[in-house]
This record gives structure tokens, C-alpha cells and sequence, in this order.
């Protein structure tokens, strides 16, 4: 059987009205209390008071005050609190005269108490309903305990009197707080609701920016929409909201340019500022969110004519990690304009404006990688048909011409035709060690079993068999060893390429290839020849003119190491190539730097 759901209309939550009073009927109840007990306590000779009785209720007096005390600290609240309250209080009013052996000082003030509550929640008549009940009461005590004071009515009316004229005071005194209290708790949830409001549109604000940055990589389009939230989040300042001035600015040529504005005049999108001083210089410097409220005197900001009657201005910067890519800047008229939660809003939209900006340059640099990549293999394709067509393709071309050859003079001069077969041999043999060279040029299996060394040893042996070129290889310890396979791969094409360089253009007999340590976390590769060397300024110069990308290849693929690549070289002197490869993150930092 389904238990049944508990009954939530027995605990609520406190309203805040309603608050306000049973602190101030709380706070009330000490003072009063104090009074009666000095009263009791410290009541003139010949007064007959029990004060075991007195301190008793006195104390449960109290308990009960503290009672109510931790029902507001809790904020629980129950329908018959406020009607339990006034009877709780009349009835300790009643105990009190009783236990005073019937002093019209602590009825006075004992009754007053339970008419002020009751005034204070429901009005001044309930308040003189209260009080006249409590008076009834301690009335019939009167007859019944203490007919002494039944003799003498006088007091007892006058006290009645005053009693009836206080409760009416206080009725309409707390009517009045009743209706400011009331005034004030609409007015604190207006505020509350407007802020809840204010943080919803903020959140769908955020929310629709990173929704356009994940749904586009073009920036400019989230820089636009950017500007156009900024306007958004700030529209509970009403009006004012139209007369804010915003603006994108990115570097370009260590100048921030303006991208897109808004209230920005023809002009000041033209304007180029080189962030050097004033306050966007501090912006970017310390890397948080700067204010000024004298753009006019910023000796760049002034340049800009929408900001000349802005009062208040907000730069934040756009950065990510080290990288600064620019600014985005909020001015306004009215000065102090910003305020927290502007700030806060209006950064979280800088820091998507950021992301958008970073995925726009990663797409730019991944389609550029792509294009490298398409076109190195372009190059590739190239390459291997121009070798083709020099070695190979020549060399079979031959030897059909001199088959063709022997075949004539097989019935003429058989002898001669048994010369040309050797010939045709010989050809065949160094064709067929051509295409072998170029096989291993394309993959170095060595390589992959045997590692960069005996890979370079190979090319070196190949190179000499083929070409009749030197090639010494020079390793100075286990330094090669230090090298992932991906590097011995890129490695072993920057020597294969500088090596090809060398016997094709430098006419040199001897290229000296060394593998050592250059510090203790920096690998150097030295690839040496005594050719008849080049000028570096005037080939990189006229380098986009060339049909060859030796060089251009050796530094792309240095770059893939994360190395450096140097080339030293003169006419008449030969060549020094230098590739620099950092072994940990600290060499690679220091390299970069």
C-alpha cells in the first residue's frame, strides 16, 4: 500500500511581513519581561509574592521566547502561529498577575504585551479585544483570590483605562508598521524577481553565445553578435542601454584595427591604435578588465570621436594563455555606469568572443596545413617524376635504342652485337641500382629496424656506389638514441635532402655528417661539404623564383621537430647546414626563445 504524501500546509515557509513583526514582538518580550521580574523581585515591603511560582513562569516565559526564536531562524511558520501566539501571551499575562499576588503594576504590564502582539498582526481592534479579554481575567482573579482589590476599584479602572488607550495607540502605530512591512516585502521581492530576471537573461544571453560559437567558425559573425549581447545584458538600465559605444579591436601589424562597432562614426572605424599607453595599454598588460573615466585625456582613446562624451569606459582584454588578440571596449555617457553585474556579463561574453576567435585561427591553421600538406605531396609527386624522368626513364630509353641496335647487327657483325650486349648489362645494372636507391630514399626500412645511424650508413653507401660521392657519417656516442623514431624519420630526409643538394649543385667530393650533443638536452645534426658553396641572402631572396624547395623543405621539416635550422655558406667555401633538436619542454623553450 502506497504511502500517503505528507501534508505540506502544516510547515512553511515564514513570509518576510510577517517576520519583521515576530522579531520585534521577540525583541519586546525582554525588556518586558526584565520589568515584571523587577517588579516581583524587587516589590515594596509588605507585598505578599511567592517567588518560586513567579520564577517558574518567568522561566517558562522565556522558554517560550527562545522557542519562537528558533522557529524564525528556521523560517518555519504554521497557519495557527500568529492566533497561538496571542492566546500563549494572554495566558502568561493572566499567570503573571497571578503569581503577583494580584499587583495592578504587573497586571498593567503583563496585559499590555498581548494586546500589542494582537494589534500588531491583526490591527487595533483585535489588540482591544485581547486586552479586554486579559483584563476580564485578571478581574475574576480579583474576586475570587485577591477581594482586597475588589474594595478598591479606582486603581483598577484607571489602569484599565490606560491599558484600553495604549492598545489603541499601538493598534494604529502597528496597522501602520504592519502596512511598511508589507510595502517593504513587496518592494525586496520586486527587486528579488527583477534580479532573478536579470540572471535568467543573462544565462540565455551565455547561453546563445556559446551556441553561435559552436555553431560557426566564422568570427566575425560572433564578434558582431557579440556587440549586439553586450547591448542586450544591460538592458535593465532602460534607455540608457541605446547610448552605449562598443567596439571590437584585433591587432594587426601590432596595431589594433577596429573589426566592427557599434555607434562608432566612419572615422573611428578607420582609426589604427598601437596599444602602447593609456588604458588599453594596462588592459592588455595586466590582463583583467580596466576602467577610465576620461577617455577624452587617454592619448589614444581620444582619437576615437564616439568616445570624446563617454564618461565611463570598460576595456577587456582578448587573450588566451600568452597570445593577445585585441580588445573589446564598452563606453558610455553616464558616468559609473558599469556596475558588477555588467562587468561580470559583459566579461563572460569577452571570454566566448575569445574561444570564437582561437576556433577561427585553428580552422585558418588547419586549412593551411592542409594546403602545405597537399602541396608537399605535390612536391613529392614531382620530385619522383623529375628523378624518374633524369635517371631511370633515360636509362631504359637506352637500353631499348641499343636492343634495337643489336638486333641489326646480329646478321652484320655478331662480335660487335656481343660488345653492345655488354653494354646494354652494364646499363641495366646501374638503372636497376637507380630505382633501388630511390626505393630506399622512399621508405628506409633500415630505418625503421636499425635506427638513424645505420639508415644515414646506408644512404652514405648507397650515395657512394651510385654517385661516387663521399659521405661520412660521424656519430659521437649514443646521442642518436636519445630520438624518438619520428624524429630519426624527419632527420633522416634533412640529411637525404641536404646530401641531394650537395651533389647536385655544390660539386663536392666529400660531405661529413655528424650526430652529437650540443648541451645536454639539445641534439645537433651537422651536414658539411666542401663544394663550391652559395650566397644564403641572394638564394633566399630570389627563392620564389626557383623551381626547387630543398631549402624550403629542410626548414618545414626542422619545424616539425620543433628544431632550428641554420645554413652557413659562401661562395668558394662550401656548406654548413645545422639542425638544432630539443630533447625536453626547457630546450624547446629556450630554442624558442
Amino acid at each position: 500500500m502506497a504511502r500517503p504524501a505528507p501534508d505540506r500546509t502544516i510547515m512553511k515557509r515564514l513570509p518576510r511581513s510577517a517576520a519583521r513583526i515576530d522579531w520585534v514582538l521577540f525583541y519586546l518580550r525582554w525588556p518586558l519581561l526584565l520589568v515584571i521580574a523587577a517588579e516581583l523581585f524587587f516589590a515594596p515591603v509588605g507585598k505578599s509574592v511567592d517567588l518560586i511560582p513567579a520564577a517558574v513562569v518567568l522561566v517558562l516565559a522565556a522558554l517560550y521566547n527562545l522557542a519562537i526564536l528558533l522557529l524564525l531562524l528556521g523560517g518555519s511558520w504554521f497557519a495557527a502561529f500568529p492566533v497561538m501566539s496571542v492566546i500563549v501571551d494572554s495566558v502568561l499575562a493572566v499567570a503573571l498577575f497571578y503569581v503577583s499576588g494580584g499587583s495592578v503594576n504587573v497586571m498593567q504590564w503583563a496585559a499590555l504585551f498581548p494586546a500589542v502582539s494582537a494589534s500588531l498582526r491583526y490591527g487595533w481592534p483585535q489588540g482591544l479585544i485581547s486586552a479586554g479579554a486579559v483584563m476580564v481575567a485578571d478581574l475574576v482573579l480579583v474576586v475570587v483570590a485577591f477581594p482586597e482589590l475588589y474594595e478598591a476599584p479606582i486603581p483598577l479602572a484607571i489602569r484599565a483605562a490606560l491599558l484600553i488607550v495604549g492598545t489603541l495607540l499601538t493598534g494604529l502605530m502597528g496597522q501602520r508598521v504592519m502596512l511598511l512591512a508589507i510595502k517593504r516585502t513587496h518592494a525586496e521581492r520586486d527587486v528579488e524577481q527583477k534580479r532573478v530576471k536579470n540572471i535568467r537573461e543573462q544565462a540565455h544571453i551565455i547561453y546563445e553565445m556559446a551556441s553561435l560559437v559552436s555553431a560557426t567558425l566564422n568570427y566575425e559573425r560572433v564578434l558582431d553578435a557579440a556587440l549586439d549581447l553586450s547591448a542586450t545584458s544591460i538592458a535593465d538600465t532602460g534607455a540608457a542601454s541605446a547610448q552605449l559605444v562598443s567596439a571590437v579591436l584585433l591587432f594587426n601589424d601590432n596595431r589594433l584595427r577596429v573589426i566592427t562597432a557599434r555607434r562608432f562614426t566612419p572615422n573611428d572605424l578607420k582609426v589604427l591604435l598601437p596599444a602602447q599607453s593609456g588604458v588599453l595599454a594596462e588592459a592588455i598588460g595586466n590582463g583583467e578588465p580596466t576602467f577610465s573615466a576620461e577617455p577624452f585625456r587617454d592619448q589614444e582613446l581620444s582619437q576615437v570621436m564616439a568616445l570624446r562624451s563617454c564618461r565611463a569606459v570598460m576595456v577587456v582584454p582578448l587573450q588566451a594563455g600568452l597570445d593577445t588578440y585585441g580588445v573589446m571596449l564598452f563606453a558610455h555617457p553616464r558616468p559609473n555606469f558599469f556596475d558588477i553585474d555588467h562587468v561580470e556579463i559583459l566579461e563572460a561574453i569577452c571570454k566566448h568572443t575569445v574561444i570564437a576567435i582561437q576556433n577561427a585561427k585553428l580552422y585558418q591553421k588547419l586549412l593551411s596545413e592542409k594546403e602545405r600538406i597537399v602541396q608537399v605531396e605535390e612536391d613529392a609527386r614531382k620530385k619522383l617524376a623529375r628523378d624518374l624522368h633524369d635517371g631511370p626513364t633515360q636509362s631504359v630509353a637506352a637500353i631499348a635504342m641499343r636492343a634495337n641496335y643489336i638486333r641489326r647487327l646480329l646478321d652484320r657483325e655478331p662480335k660487335s652485337a656481343a660488345e653492345e650486349l655488354y653494354k646494354v648489362e652494364e646499363l641495366a645494372r646501374r638503372t636497376t641500382k637507380e630505382i633501388r636507391h630511390m626505393l630506399f630514399t622512399l621508405r628506409p626500412l633500415v630505418l625503421e629496424s636499425q635506427g638513424l645511424v645505420a639508415a644515414l650508413q646506408a644512404l652514405a653507401d648507397k650515395m657512394h656506389e651510385n654517385y661516387n660521392l663521399n659521405v661520412m657519417i660521424e656519430p659521437q656516442g649514443d646521442a642518436a638514441e636519445q630520438l624518438d623514431i619520428h624524429t630519426q624519420g624527419v632527420l633522416f630526409y634533412i640529411v637525404e635532402e641536404a646530401v641531394g643538394n650537395a651533389r647536385k649543385h655544390a660539386e663536392a667530393e666529400h660531405i661529413w655528417v655528424r650526430l652529437k650533443l650540443h648541451a645536454p638536452d639539445i641534439f645537433l645534426l651537422e651536414i658539411h661539404d666542401d663544394g663550391v658553396g652559395f650566397d644564403v641572402g641572394a638564394v633566399d631572396a630570389s627563392y620564389d623564383k626557383r623551381g626547387s624547395l630543398g631549402m624550403v623543405n629542410m626548414r618545414e621539416r626542422t619545424e616539425l621537430v620543433n628544431g632550428v635550422l641554420q645554413i652557413d655558406s659562401a661562395v668558394g667555401r662550401g656548406t654548413r647546414v645545422n639542425v638544432l633538436v630539443p630533447l625536453t619542454d626547457e630546450a624547446r623553450e629556450k630554442l624558442g626563445s
